[in-house]
Protein backbone atom coordinates (compact mmCIF):
# COMPACT_ATOMS: atom_id res chain seq x y z
CA UNK A 1 0.00 0.00 0.00
CA UNK A 2 1.57 3.28 -1.09
CA UNK A 3 1.08 6.81 0.27
CA UNK A 4 -1.65 7.61 -2.26
CA UNK A 5 -3.69 4.59 -1.12
CA UNK A 6 -3.27 5.56 2.52
CA UNK A 7 -4.33 9.14 1.78
CA UNK A 8 -7.33 7.94 -0.20
CA UNK A 9 -8.41 5.63 2.63
CA UNK A 10 -8.09 8.51 5.09
CA UNK A 11 -10.18 10.82 2.87
CA UNK A 12 -12.89 8.16 2.53
CA UNK A 13 -12.91 7.60 6.30
CA UNK A 14 -13.18 11.36 7.07
CA UNK A 15 -15.93 11.78 4.48
CA UNK A 16 -17.90 8.94 6.04
CA UNK A 17 -17.46 10.51 9.48
CA UNK A 18 -18.70 13.88 8.19
CA UNK A 19 -21.74 12.32 6.52
CA UNK A 20 -22.64 10.38 9.66
CA UNK A 21 -22.25 13.48 11.83
CA UNK A 22 -24.48 15.47 9.48
CA UNK A 23 -27.12 12.74 9.55
CA UNK A 24 -27.15 12.73 13.33
CA UNK A 25 -27.39 16.50 13.47
CA UNK A 26 -30.16 16.61 10.85
CA UNK A 27 -32.23 14.00 12.64
CA UNK A 28 -32.09 16.12 15.82
CA UNK A 29 -33.73 19.04 13.99
CA UNK A 30 -37.45 18.83 13.27
CA UNK A 31 -38.44 18.82 9.61
CA UNK A 32 -40.20 21.93 8.37
CA UNK A 33 -43.66 21.73 6.78
CA UNK A 34 -42.83 24.68 4.52
CA UNK A 35 -39.58 25.55 2.76
CA UNK A 36 -37.33 27.93 4.66
CA UNK A 37 -36.48 29.74 1.41
CA UNK A 38 -39.59 29.93 -0.79
CA UNK A 39 -42.27 29.13 1.84
CA UNK A 40 -43.87 26.45 -0.36
CA UNK A 41 -45.11 23.24 1.33
CA UNK A 42 -42.59 20.41 1.63
CA UNK A 43 -44.25 17.08 0.69
CA UNK A 44 -44.69 14.58 3.50
CA UNK A 45 -42.70 11.97 1.57
CA UNK A 46 -39.66 14.29 1.50
CA UNK A 47 -40.03 15.12 5.21
CA UNK A 48 -40.11 11.39 5.96
CA UNK A 49 -37.21 10.51 3.63
CA UNK A 50 -34.94 13.35 4.82
CA UNK A 51 -35.20 13.85 8.58
CA UNK A 52 -34.66 17.49 9.51
CA UNK A 53 -35.35 18.74 5.99
CA UNK A 54 -35.52 22.53 5.80
CA UNK A 55 -35.86 23.19 2.06
CA UNK A 56 -38.01 21.94 -0.81
CA UNK A 57 -36.30 19.99 -3.60
CA UNK A 58 -36.00 23.03 -5.86
CA UNK A 59 -34.43 25.30 -3.26
CA UNK A 60 -32.15 22.52 -1.99
CA UNK A 61 -30.94 21.90 -5.55
CA UNK A 62 -30.19 25.61 -5.98
CA UNK A 63 -28.28 25.72 -2.68
CA UNK A 64 -26.18 22.70 -3.66
CA UNK A 65 -25.42 24.16 -7.08
CA UNK A 66 -23.84 27.27 -5.51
Amino acid sequence: MDKADIANDYIEWRTEQAVNAQRQQSSAVASRAVCKECHEPIPAARRHAVPGVQFCVGCQSELEAR
